[in-house]
């Protein structure tokens, strides 16, 4: 007698079609009033709009990509568990939502500010060609990473209508580059390690290149912020006295750096083979890295107290 496979249980498959996790990435939308020290309950909300509008975007994009990849993902081992490959949602109701999700977000944004409509437009077209032809287009994956992550920050910005700063821009670029590059540099590693199947664009890509693409944005990234936090002499923050929150971002970088170094990522690989588990993505590595995550904390709590002591006069 033949044993039919078991259904995976999800809760609230209809939810976790939506890849709720990812939506972290949306969280860059909140930079845009932070860096522009511009905290006040009017641009909170602004930027909670923004974020609620990109999460409705890229989880249209998370439920297309499902619905294409439905066959292969039935026969990955992992994959396989996702709501629209189990069969928790039907094809047609993720068109729906996908549909749905996507004409909410544009409708809204072009109510709340043609720019912040238009951010989203952008992005819109920038999914399409990116799953249609970057994704498969060496060099040019990363930069329209990055590019996303660059319209994220603009739309925190177009939302709250605070002018930003063309360094903050270019620092936002550059960091976003370069957690590109090191995403790809830690993905190539790891195939390496397990010698299994992977991305044919992956392939393209070869360590020295990715070594010499990652110290052109780290020099980018570190020399962008450098220069935003030396004050508004230069056309970057409020106050010179930001330079204090650059140890925390160089200390961020290099943590990052080590993640995706060749050893430890063996070691990890290791310790979680002879636990049964598996490796954890580079982003995941990241969102549940406790050094980095307290890196980021003591960068707001910092920026919070030098954006408190500017405005009570005791700075400038």
């Amino acid at each position: 007698m033949w044993l039919q496979p078991k259904t995976p249980t999800i809760r609230f498959p209809h939810l976790a079609a939506l890849r709720p996790r990812q939506w972290t990435k949306n969280l860059i939308v909140f930079a845009a009033p932070l860096f522009a020290f511009s905290i006040n309950v009017e641009s909170l909300l602004g930027s909670l709009l923004a974020f609620v509008l990109f999460c409705c975007t890229s989880s249209c994009f998370y439920l297309l990509n499902d619905i294409a990849d439905v066959e292969a993902d039935r026969k990955h081992p992992i994959k396989c568990q996702r709501s629209i490959a189990a069969g928790l949602v039907s094809v047609p109701v993720a068109i729906g939502m996908a549909v749905a999700l996507l004409s909410l977000a544009l409708m809204i944004g072009w109510l709340r500010s043609p720019w912040l409509g238009a951010t989203i437009l952008s992005y819109t077209f920038l999914q399409i060609a990116y799953n249609l032809q970057l994704k498969r287009a060496v060099i040019l994956d990363i930069i329209a990473i990055a590019t996303g992550f660059v319209l994220r920050a603009y739309a925190g910005a177009a939302a709250t209508q605070i002018h930003l700063s063309p360094w903050f821009l270019l620092c936002t670029a550059m960091l976003a580059l370069f957690l590109g590059v090191e995403k790809r540099k830690a993905e190539l590693r790891l195939s390496e390690i397990k010698s299994g199947k992977t991305r044919a664009v992956i392939k393209r890509y070869s360590l020295a290149l990715l070594t010499r693409m990652e110290s052109v944005v780290t020099n980018g990234t570190i020399l962008t912020y450098a220069i935003w936090s030396s004050g508004p002499q230069v056309g970057g923050a409020s106050t010179p006295w930001m330079l204090l929150t650059l140890p925390f971002v160089l200390y961020g970088i290099f943590r990052y750096q080590l993640l995706g170094d060749p050893q430890e990522i063996a070691r990890k690989s290791k310790i979680r083979s002879e636990l049964g588990g598996k490796s954890e993505r580079p982003e995941e590595v990241l969102l549940t890295d406790l050094p980095i995550l307290l890196t980021v904390l003591y960068w707001i709590i910092t920026t919070f107290v030098i954006l408190l002591l500017k405005h009570d006069g005791v700075i400038k």
